[in-house]
């Protein structure tokens, strides 16, 4: 039986009478309308909807569709200022059409609402969501953590101490209810998924209806050590240098746009012991160290995102022109230290008098 939500001022269930809505949310670039389109994957799901768009005068910007697993998703962004008829008609007519083709279809207009709302997930590691509640409570982040959604019920006590409300949606092996997940981002107008180091992977049911909504953070410089035990996977590497990322979740595990990171020196281990005792130590050394860049390098991803100085082309991450004071890497101080000689001069100039020989 899958337990119910655990609110702020008990734990007991959540409103069952609450109406649930069916679709995801995503947030609005740049006061274009963004309609995203979810559904089974079946022929003309494209020509139906661009067409009621053409239809009623509305210009197509942007549009991005995949499917995977049999899930088809469609992202556009369409110019719908001088459109034939009201928002609500618009709203309405594709409501029907996605009745009609089995579609969820979410229509967000600019200016719909001035604070983003956003959802944390975790599991059970807490240094990450207790910077996230510290720099919500201080106004360092523009927008409202509205829930705090895991697994496991371990963080309850966190989100209860600063009166968000906590949803476990994990059975006893902390497998989660993604229906019930859907529900809840819905019935709080989710903008962004923020992963505080959520230990699952979410389904493309999911990630297809918040695309390049959802935030993940991974404690190796990706895309090295993708997947489970990073900071392990590094130890027994070997690596020298390490580090944590700040990425959008894609479908594929740990391979989405990459947004910042953070590198830092692997301490020295002397293997004097038990082999398992001295690699546990390492590991641990590791995660000292990491973490604290994790939750670092996590809030500077949101801060991104919500001040909208992110954009994603081609399955790259891009700051957008005028978008200054973030740390994408290594800080300057380390840039100033960095040798600027000798470079590959020498191969360039014989190319160059090859060339001019011809």
């Amino acid at each position: 039986m899958w337990k119910r939500s655990l609110l702020p001022a008990d734990r007991g269930t959540a409103d069952d009478d609450t109406t649930i809505l069916s679709t995801g949310v995503a947030a609005v670039t740049s006061g274009l309308t963004e309609i995203t389109v979810i559904g089974e994957d079946d022929t003309g799901l494209i020509a139906r909807i661009t067409s009621l768009l053409f239809d009623r005068g509305i210009n197509i910007e942007d549009l991005d569709q995949a499917v995977h697993e049999g899930v088809f998703r469609m992202t556009m962004h369409v110019d719908a200022s001088d459109m034939d008829g009201t928002r609500e008609e618009l709203r309405a007519d594709l409501g029907e059409l996605g009745d009609d083709l089995d579609l969820d279809v979410q229509v967000r207009f600019p200016g719909d609402r001035d604070t983003r709302n956003i959802a944390v997930m975790v599991t059970k590691e807490s240094h990450c969501l207790e910077r996230l509640l510290a720099a919500h409570e201080s106004g360092a982040i523009g927008a409202e953590i509205s829930a705090v959604i895991g697994n496991h019920d371990y963080l309850f006590p966190l989100a209860e101490d600063h009166g968000i409300p906590f949803y476990d949606i994990g059975d006893d092996a902390g497998q989660p209810d993604e229906d019930w997940l859907l529900d809840i981002l819905a019935d709080h107008d989710i903008d962004l998924i923020v992963l505080a180091r959520y230990m699952r992977i979410l389904s493309p049911d999911v990630v297809f209806r918040y695309e390049n909504r959802i935030i993940n953070v991974h404690p190796s410089l990706l895309p090295s050590f993708p997947g489970a035990q990073a900071y392990r996977q590094a130890v027994e590497k070997g690596v020298r240098v390490a580090g944590v990322t700040a990425h959008y979740v894609t479908t594929d595990l740990d391979q989405g746009p990459i947004i910042t990171q953070r590198a830092f020196s692997v301490p020295e281990t002397v293997y004097d012991g038990d082999p398992a005792e001295d690699m546990g130590a390492a590991v641990a050394s590791l995660e000292r160290r990491g973490q604290p860049l994790e939750a670092e390098v996590l809030l500077e991803a949101i801060r991104m995102h919500l001040n909208d100085d992110v954009v994603v082309r081609r399955g790259r991450s891009h700051l957008r022109n005028g978008a200054e004071g973030y740390q994408l890497g290594l800080p300057g101080s380390v840039a100033s230290e960095l040798p600027d000689e000798p470079v590959d001069s020498y191969s360039r100039h014989s190319a160059r008098q090859a060339s001019e020989q011809k």
